[in-house]
């Protein structure tokens, strides 16, 4: 897929809000200044496993990754696969790093950022697992065209994944579920709905880790939706 160009839908709207909140500790500060440059995506060229990890191995990629704890616990889970995750919020970046550290995670990349821009990065059908998980729902129909859940990222989303490779998406949002479903229902010819029956969005399944934030849906009386999509 070749990169979009300046005005292009998937170039044209920044895909998410703020980008700092609270100022860090003095560890979270040190973390970003000295483990994030030994691990973080390069700013340029072509994004490889090999590139990464110095080898070929499954790849997989976080969209908004938040505090981190998913893309800690399946990098553990995976030690011999590879995992970028992607997130312009300056607080999650600090608390993932701090899983990075803490659980020794060699199989990790962190970009700070557009995880737009990093995925057109990546050469076309690299991807066995992309995870979009409780993304902002930008609940007002005027910003719909923000939501991550839209065709120009959903294409992107097809191109990078090989074959037999997984989508993940999440949320507790019952307008972005109708949204997203809606979309994926456009791009049947890209991707197989893994769902036969309730039960198959209503839980995780497939070796899924719930997130932080769907836990903490479900304590709030939230009901967390789990939709899985192979790549035709």
């Amino acid at each position: 897929m070749t990169a979009n160009k300046p005005g292009d839908p998937l170039t044209l709207n920044r895909l998410y809000g703020r980008s700092s909140g609270h100022k860090l500790r003095k560890g979270q500060q040190d973390l970003v200044e000295q483990l994030l440059p030994q691990i973080e995506v390069p700013a340029e060229g072509e994004i490889t496993s090999r590139a990464l990890f110095g080898e070929d191995r499954p790849l997989h990629f976080e969209i908004g990754f938040g505090s981190g704890e998913h893309l800690a616990d399946r990098a553990d889970m995976l030690p011999d696969h590879g995992f970028i995750g992607a997130e312009p919020f300056l607080n999650g970046v600090a608390t993932a790093l701090g899983h990075v550290r803490d659980r020794h995670l060699a199989n990790v990349r962190i970009w700070r950022g557009d995880a737009l821009e990093v995925l057109q990065r990546i050469p076309d059908g690299a991807l066995s697992f992309l995870y979009l998980l409780h993304p902002d729902p930008w609940p007002k129909a005027r910003h719909a065209k923000r939501r991550m859940a839209n065709d120009g990222p959903v294409d992107l989303f097809a191109a990078k994944l090989r074959s037999g490779g997984e989508f993940r998406l999440a949320t507790d949002d019952p307008t972005y579920l109708a949204w997203a479903l809606m979309v994926m229902q456009r791009h049947i010819h890209q991707f197989d709905w893994l769902a036969e029956k309730p039960a198959d969005f209503l839980e995780p399944s497939g070796g899924w880790i719930e997130t932080r934030y769907g836990a903490k849906s479900r304590r709030e009386g939230r009901r967390p939706y789990y939709l899985r999509y192979r790549r035709a």
